[in-house]
């Protein structure tokens, strides 16, 4: 009779426990060494809607063809040869199976993202045969941080961007002038600056109202945005007055770049009401040598060049020397 009851109650034991495995919230696999799937429990099932039988003892990766078998391999490994547990993070890799996500409040995710911690199952004998994956579902944690990371890039970007224009504004584009200054001496690369700003541009917010300047600025800013490469710098240094930095260019390239936005200026139309408002800029540029210092006179003798083209007529370019 005693040893009837030990038989019973373990028995129940081991159903309690295969109802807990069956039924707990994560994912439980277990793979042999030759990663053929042993143990199936109800949340994988459900998540990839694939039955135990068509699972139980087959090799995962043809199961999952999808499944980055190389990388899985060399997570898994150490478990099996040394015994220890390993870990992997939806930061390193989104999911290790592709589920979908059906969450409401994380609705907007596009699968299941997961952490995987992977257990190395030892028998009797001290040695592996199994390792057992557990699977956890945290698309709430990831879609949290990864709309905190936006929004602090939103934050970030609004600090750096000029509202107006969407170019830099003044104190982040003097920053990248600091920067490009230092680069310089460095490195020896080409490098030049140009300091532009719209002719007459308190007659235009005089004759036709702030609002029609704004949309000016608008327009020359697009403008400017249309001409730059990936690797150049446009910022809005104030009010009608825009800097750009040129780099990996020489004087003679950044009159060419000068030029071609002072002529897209000239030819473009500013809608205002019945009537249109048309606009010339004035540029000055100053390609960077040993002979400047710092980026204070680098920006000093660009404005100079500036000058030079408002007392000699303006919608003009001019390169220091």
């Amino acid at each position: 009779m005693s040893q009837d009851s030990d038989l019973t109650h373990f028995l129940k034991d081991v159903h309690w426990l295969m109802d807990i495995l069956q039924n707990i919230d994560v994912g439980l696999v277990v793979l042999d060494h030759n990663y053929q799937v042993s143990l199936w429990n109800q949340f994988m099932q459900n998540h990839s809607g694939k039955a135990p039988e068509r699972v139980l003892n087959q090799s995962l990766f043809e199961v999952f063809p999808d499944l980055a078998e190389d990388w899985f391999r060399r997570k898994a490994e150490p478990a099996f040869i040394l015994k220890s547990a390993a870990f992997t993070t939806w930061e390193q890799r989104p999911y290790l199976f592709h589920f979908p996500h059906y969450r409401p409040i994380t609705g907007t995710a596009r699968f299941m993202y997961q952490n995987t911690t992977i257990i190395p199952l030892i028998d009797t004998k001290n040695e592996v045969s199994h390792i057992c994956l557990i699977v956890y579902d945290v698309t709430d944690t990831a879609m949290n941080k990864l709309a905190q990371i936006e929004a602090n890039d939103r934050l970030k970007s609004l600090s750096r961007v000029d509202h107006l224009t969407q170019l830099y504004n003044r104190g982040h584009w003097e920053h990248c002038l600091d920067q490009e200054f230092k680069r310089f001496a460095r490195y020896q690369t080409p490098c030049s600056l140009i300091m532009f700003d719209i002719d007459h541009f308190k007659a235009v917010n005089d004759t036709h109202g702030h609002p029609a300047g704004d949309e000016v600025i608008r327009m020359v800013s697009q403008s400017l945005r249309q001409q730059l490469r990936d690797t150049d710098i446009g910022g809005r240094y104030g009010g009608e007055e825009f800097g750009v930095i040129l780099t990996n260019t020489d004087s003679s390239g950044a009159l060419e770049f000068a030029e071609r936005l002072r002529q897209q200026v000239e030819a473009t139309e500013v809608p205002n009401g019945s009537e249109s408002i048309k606009v010339t800029i004035s540029l000055g540029v100053c390609e960077l040598s040993a002979l400047i210092t710092n980026y204070h006179e680098w920006l000093a003798a660009a404005d100079t060049a500036l000058y030079h083209c408002k007392e000699n007529g303006r919608n003009q370019s001019f390169a220091c020397t």
